[in-house]
């Protein structure tokens, strides 16, 4: 565990070391995209050693439940509410977060790896610039 004080900290001068060594916002975007592919494979590394004794899961159930699980709790302090599989498609599962307080809609696309865009309905955004000034 790290204290929320000393992960931002940590972030900030990341973000400005990475700012300092580029030329333009599309530089800055793949060089922290890089550093956060980075970060999440030691994460993930690190999880599974932890939660695994090091063995990796090969199944897919058994992968989603371990995001479900151990990872969304490591990325957001709990676990997942529910992971359910499609009725009518047995490829597609759904992750559910129902009690975050963030309303948002996420899809996923394909750009050199899967990747999730989260959109936020605009009273997230406006209550976060509120309390920005606290």
């Amino acid at each position: 565990e790290v204290s929320l004080s000393a992960f931002a900290l940590l972030f900030s001068e990341l973000v400005q070391y990475c700012q300092n060594r580029v030329y333009s916002v599309a530089e800055l975007q793949a060089k922290l995209a890089r550093l956060g592919h980075q970060v999440g494979l030691r994460v993930l590394d690190a999880l599974v050693a932890r939660e695994k004794s090091g063995r990796r899961e090969t199944k897919d159930l058994n992968v989603l439940l371990f995001v479900k699980g151990p990872v969304w709790r490591a990325l957001f302090g709990k676990e997942a509410d529910k992971l359910e599989q499609a009725n009518d498609d047995d490829k597609t599962y759904y992750a559910v977060l129902a009690a975050s307080g963030f309303p948002a809609k996420v899809s996923a696309h394909w750009h050199k790896g899967t990747t999730l865009m989260i959109k936020f309905e605009e009273a997230v955004i406006a209550r976060d610039k509120s309390l920005e000034g606290r």
